[in-house]
């Protein structure tokens, strides 16, 4: 089983590549960037899996992974990452990835992982892809910074300009400027109604 590895962090890259040598039927190939890979691909020996890093020089996003697979003889190729998103992931098998793996995977489970794709299976972990997303955005906190959500909060409380000051450790005439702008964005003309407004949306 041949695979080729493909990240620009030296580091990992050593680190994948001793953890899949140490399988008796494995054997590896590294670069640090998706030309070197590409050369690989394109080059006598047959891979049965590669791993792209989703962030490494020259992958433009998923464009990387596309030109990975339209490279050689239809390898299976897959992403690797520490920070892509699940809607990251989901996209690449969509794409025809042969899985996503994120850097956090323990050694076992990756080389579990690495073998299951090589025999033509796609992975992606379950806990990964079944994770909570982050709660719905909300339309009108979509309009307000953080510091101008929090005086909100305050506001929809019932507390003073001076009591919210005193809660996130401002200056109170830096609470009336956030409370006039927040005013302006969401519409309002005093705090009652800023307060009606926030409480309408479901904000608090």
């Amino acid at each position: 089983m041949k695979i080729l590895i493909a990240d620009d962090h030296d580091l990992l890259r050593d680190t994948l590549v001793a953890f899949l040598d140490a399988e008796p039927d494995i054997e590896t190939a590294s670069v640090g960037d998706l030309d070197a890979a590409l050369s690989l691909i394109d080059g006598e020996t047959a891979f049965d899996l590669v791993l792209l890093d989703f962030n490494m020089p020259g992958m433009n996003g998923l464009s990387g992974l596309d030109r990975a697979l339209a490279h050689g003889g239809g390898q299976r190729v897959a992403l690797m990452s520490g920070v892509a998103t699940r809607e990251i992931a989901e996209k690449a098998l969509a794409a025809g990835a042969a899985g996503f793996l994120p850097k956090t995977l323990a050694a076992k489970s990756l080389v579990n992982a690495v073998r299951f794709m090589a025999m033509g299976e796609q992975y992606a972990p379950l806990d990964f892809m079944t994770a909570a997303e982050d709660a719905p955005r909300n339309a009108l906190a979509d309009k307000l910074s953080k510091r101008e959500l929090q005086v909100l909060e305050g506001l929809t409380e019932g507390k003073s300009n001076k009591e919210i000051a005193r809660d996130l450790d401002l200056q109170e005439p830096t609470i009336k400027l956030h409370v006039k702008t927040l005013y302006r964005k969401i519409g309002a003309s005093n705090r009652t109604q800023a307060a009606m407004i926030a409480k309408d949306a479901g904000l608090f």
